[in-house]
């Protein structure tokens, strides 16, 4: 209780004290998360927004950690930013209180605009759209006499290869605790979100099985991230992500390939919130994040897969991921149904 009302005068005093005093000006409160990379490109791009828009301030509030645990908060208390940035996973959640939007959807993936619907509402702009891969170590599987995986693997071949290049030293493939990378498995063996038996068998099985990725013990304290990088585990189930890691800090030849079957959609956008009292000036800022421009200036930091079909992007692994995706029903329950899953299965 102390810790809800410490967080609401929290969030009161960043929402409400710092609004101009400028009576001409219009303040919009945009709410977001991401890295200090992320941010060092979003921040000159408000900037740019409100030199060409100087009656439009925009108050970012940055919440880098337990991003959506404090908008259910603000939402809650009635203090919703204008702008909200959201994922598919938690626009279910939200949906009643969103604006719907009117989107060209010709510019974007299809997959993108799906994901961030509700209801047959477009809720958000897309920014991107995600997909689960395979990164490898190219290294480790010359020494294994392995041949690269390519576009005509299956989940056999993942199996096998992942059995083979298991040693003493590492594992053949990543095992997270976490149903989100148990999804690939499950939606290629003709699961879904209510029926995750046989893939989750699957997947369990690459470490009580065939102990060919770690278990929880063997991860500890490290990230699947900084084991892939230690060269610990030869493949790696991630995300678009991790890439400007992986660029700047792998010493060994490592590549991407897409994951052999079905993964999940995963988009995120820009949302508005219902309760704005400056919707028209919200959508004019929005549109000016999603324009060409700013997504291209967004992707080529190597964080993102654009949304926009417009935009150049050059690693045709993740546009083949994207394409073979599957946008996942997700019910208002997500969220708790997944912790379930969680508690249990792992």
């Amino acid at each position: 209780m102390i810790k809800k009302f410490f967080l609401f005068f929290f969030f009161a005093f960043i929402l409400c004290g710092c609004t101009s005093r400028d009576e001409n000006i219009i303040n919009l409160k945009f709410s977001t998360w991401g890295s200090a990379s992320e941010m060092a490109i979003l921040k000159p791009i408000i900037r740019d927004f409100e030199k060409q828009n100087p009656d439009i301030k925009i108050e970012l509030v940055h919440i880098p950690q337990n991003y959506f645990q404090k908008i259910h908060l603000l939402f809650a208390s009635n203090l919703a930013p204008d702008i909200i940035f959201i994922n598919n996973l938690n626009l279910p959640v939200y949906a009643k209180h969103l604006e719907p939007l009117k989107i060209d959807k010709n510019q974007y993936y299809q997959q993108a605009v799906n994901s961030l619907s509700y209801n047959s509402n477009i809720l958000a702009i897309p920014r991107d759209i995600s997909n689960l891969v395979i990164y490898y170590n190219k290294d480790l599987f010359d020494i294994a006499g392995e041949p690269y995986p390519d576009n005509t693997w299956t989940l056999d071949d993942l199996l096998k290869k992942s059995i083979k290049l298991t040693n003493k030293s590492h594992f053949g493939i990543s095992f997270e605790d976490d149903v989100y990378y148990a999804f690939p498995y499950i939606l290629t063996l003709g699961g879904d979100i209510n029926n995750i038996n046989t893939g989750m068998m699957f997947y369990k099985n690459l470490v009580l099985k065939y102990h060919c990725a770690p278990s929880k013990s063997d991860v500890g304290s490290k990230t699947l991230g900084q084991m892939f990088l230690e060269e610990k585990i030869a493949m790696h189930l991630s995300g678009r992500w991790l890439v400007p890691k992986y660029k700047e800090s792998a010493k060994f030849n490592w590549d991407v390939v897409i994951f052999p079957g079905i993964t999940p959609a995963d988009a995120s956008g820009w949302a508005i919130s219902k309760d704005s009292k400056h919707k028209n000036e919200a959508k004019k800022f929005i549109e000016f994040l999603s324009s060409k421009e700013n997504i291209q200036k967004m992707t080529s930091s190597g964080l993102i897969v654009p949304a926009r079909i417009d935009v150049k992007f050059k690693d045709e692994v993740f546009l083949e991921a994207v394409k073979s995706s599957k946008v996942l029903n997700i019910p208002v329950n997500y969220n708790k149904l997944t912790d379930k899953i969680n508690d249990t299965e792992f």
